[in-house]
C-alpha cells in the first residue's frame, strides 16, 4: 500500500444552519458487551449509569482514540478511517477530515494549537488545520509499519511518531522533513508523549519497558525497570515530574497502571491495581479544587477508575456496560473525561469531588 494518501478532503459536519443527517444505521450502534463488567475487589464507589443525553456518534464504528482540545473541543480517530472534531460540551460535530486509507490509531494536538495530527494503519501520520482548507496540510509517510505512536512538541513545531517497525522518528511540521529516526530492536511502540516544557519523549513498549528519548539527539535518555506485561499507554503529569505507564492483563493478573518520577530516583512511585483485563489508557487529571491530585485509567474490561496518585486508593469506578474494550482517555478539566469506546462511541463523563466521589457518564456521541 502506498504511503501517500490519496484523496484527502475535509468536510464540515455543520455548515451555517444545516446540519449532517447519518443514515439510520449509524445511529444505533450495537450495545454488547464483548467483556462484561466484573467485581474485582477494588476500594470505591461503582458510579451508576444514569439516562445520559444521546447526540449524533462522531464515528460509524469503534472509536480507537481521543483527545481534548481547548477551550471545549475534542479530536477523534475511529475505525471508519476518519478523524473527526466535536465540541464535547453539546455533542456538535463541527468537521471531519477523511485522507487515511485505513483506521486511525491516534489523534493528537498540541494544547492551544490549530494542529491536528492522527496516525494510521496506512503506516503515515496527517497534519490538519482545525480553520484550514481541505485536506491535510502536511503528510509525514516513513514507517514501514503501523504508526502507534504520536506526540507533538508543546509548540507544534515538531512532532515524534513510533511504530510497530521498531522505530521512533522525528519530524519538522512545517516541512514534513524527517529529522531523525531511530531503531531499537524488540521496540514494539504502543505510546508517545511529550513531557511539558522538556526536550522529551516518554514511550511505552510490547517490550514491557517505558523509556524516556531526549528528542534533541533522538537518544534514549533512560529507560525504566521492565515489567511483567506489556506497556500499553503513557502520560505525563501537567509538571513533568511523573510519568504513567499501564499495562496489559487477563483475568485479573496484570492490568496496572505505574508512577514514575521523572525527576529523582527514576523509579516506581506505585502501582494502581483493580482492573480485570488490560488496562489500554492512563491520564492525569487537571488539578482541581474537590480533589487531590489524581489519575484515571480505562480497561477492556469496560471501567474506568479514578485514583487518588498519591495513596493509590481507589475513588471511584464507573462500568459503561455494554461499550467493549475502552480504547482510549483525554482530561478535559479537572472533572470532565472523555472515553473512547469500540461499540458505543465516545463517552463523556463526569467526576463529582467530596468525600465520597462519584463517576457518572452524562452524554455520549
Amino acid at each position: 500500500m502506498s504511503d501517500d494518501a490519496r484523496g484527502a478532503t475535509s468536510q464540515p459536519l455543520v455548515s451555517g444552519k444545516s446540519t449532517l443527517t447519518l443514515p439510520p444505521s449509524t445511529l444505533q450502534l450495537p450495545v454488547l458487551s464483548l467483556f462484561p463488567c466484573r467485581a474485582d475487589g477494588s476500594v470505591g464507589q461503582t458510579g451508576p449509569r444514569s439516562a445520559s443525553q444521546q447526540h449524533s456518534p462522531a464515528h460509524t464504528d469503534a472509536v480507537t482514540s481521543v483527545a481534548a482540545l481547548k477551550p471545549d473541543l475534542c479530536v477523534s480517530g475511529g475505525k471508519d478511517k476518519s478523524v473527526a472534531v466535536c465540541s464535547w460540551r453539546s455533542g456538535a460535530a463541527l468537521r471531519r477530515f477523511i485522507g487515511h486509507e485505513r483506521e486511525v490509531t491516534k489523534v493528537t494536538s498540541a494544547l492551544d494549537s490549530s494542529r491536528v495530527f492522527s496516525a494510521s494503519r496506512d503506516k503515515t501520520v496527517m497534519m490538519w488545520e482545525l480553520h484550514g482548507t481541505s485536506g491535510p496540510s502536511q503528510h509525514f509517510p516513513g514507517h514501514d509499519l503501523v504508526v502507534t505512536g504520536l506526540a507533538v512538541s508543546p509548540d507544534a513545531s515538531q512532532l515524534c511518531t513510533g511504530s510497530r517497525d521498531n522505530t521512533v522518528c522525528k519530524w519538522d511540521t512545517e516541512t514534513g522533513e524527517c529529522l531523525g529516526r531511530a531503531a531499537i530492536s524488540r521496540n514494539l511502540v504502543t505510546h508517545l508523549c511529550w513531557v511539558p516544557g522538556e526536550p522529551y519523549v516518554i514511550q511505552t513498549s510490547e517490550d514491557k519497558t517505558t523509556r524516556v528519548w531526549d528528542s534533541r539527539e533522538l537518544q534514549v535518555a533512560h529507560t525504566f525497570p521492565a515489567k511483567q506485561h506489556i506497556q500499553t499507554c503513557c502520560d505525563v503529569s501537567q509538571d513533568g515530574r511523573y510519568c504513567l505507564s499501564s499495562s496489559s492483563g487477563h483475568s485479573g493478573h496484570g492490568g496496572e497502571a505505574t508512577l514514575w518520577d521523572l525527576r529523582q530516583t527514576r523509579g516506581r512511585v506505585c502501582e494502581y491495581k483493580g482492573h480485570f483485563q488490560t488496562t489500554t489508557s492512563c491520564v492525569f487529571l487537571p488539578r482541581g479544587p474537590a480533589l487531590a491530585p489524581s489519575i484515571a485509567t480505562s480497561s477492556s474490561d469496560s471501567t474506568v477508575k479514578v485514583w487518588d496518585q498519591g495513596t493509590a486508593a481507589c475513588l471511584a469506578t464507573l462500568c459503561l456496560e455494554g461499550s467493549g474494550p475502552l480504547a482510549s482517555l483525554a482530561a478535559c478539566d479537572s472533572s470532565t473525561l472523555l472515553c473512547a469506546s469500540s461499540n458505543s462511541g465516545i463517552h463523556v463523563l463526569r467526576l463529582s469531588g467530596g468525600t465520597e466521589p462519584a463517576l457518572e457518564e452524562v452524554a455520549a456521541f
